[in-house]
């Protein structure tokens, strides 16, 4: 048995969201997320009610390997979500979100922590920085609140 103490990063971002939890909420899925992420497109997802749900499984295409994705809480009533994203030989990682009531809609705080499976995941977790995940959460957020506001997909 092999035991090593874990290269990890975690980085959390709040987003500031233009619509209310219970309407949030439906669009953080494996299937609804098309409708707002240009290029979204699981292979497959595994789900008795068609759209997330605890102990839904969906697979995504990822560089350099395929991620295998587990809900693990999805929980309407306090506006939490958490998965488990495993990309096989490259990291680790949970995803929660938290929705939380605002005067103009809600905010999404967003934490990902990955943690390295081998040396693919050393160099992603380096790459990791809070600069990238600033970049990527307002990109999200622009794009979320694009399809809030418009019922459309932000282009580009």
């Amino acid at each position: 048995m092999k035991i090593i103490p874990p290269l990890r990063v975690t980085r959390t971002y709040v987003q500031h969201l233009v619509a209310a939890p219970q309407v949030v909420l439906p669009l953080l899925c494996p299937v609804r997320e098309a409708e707002w992420i240009e290029g979204w497109d699981p292979s497959l997802v595994i789900s008795a009610s068609g759209v997330a749900e605890e102990d839904c499984v969906f697979l995504t295409a990822a560089e350099p390997r395929g991620a295998i994705w587990y809900v693990t809480l999805h929980d309407r009533r306090s506006g939490l979500v958490e998965m488990i994203k495993i990309t096989p030989e490259v990291t680790a990682c949970r995803l929660t979100i938290g929705l939380s009531p605002t005067r103009e809609g809600c905010e999404a705080e967003v934490t990902y922590t990955h943690t390295s499976l081998g040396p693919l995941g050393d160099a992603f977790v380096a790459s990791f920085t809070e600069e990238f995940y600033t970049g990527f959460m307002r990109d999200w957020e622009a794009r979320l609140n694009h399809f809030l506001r418009h019922g459309t997909r932000l282009s580009g």
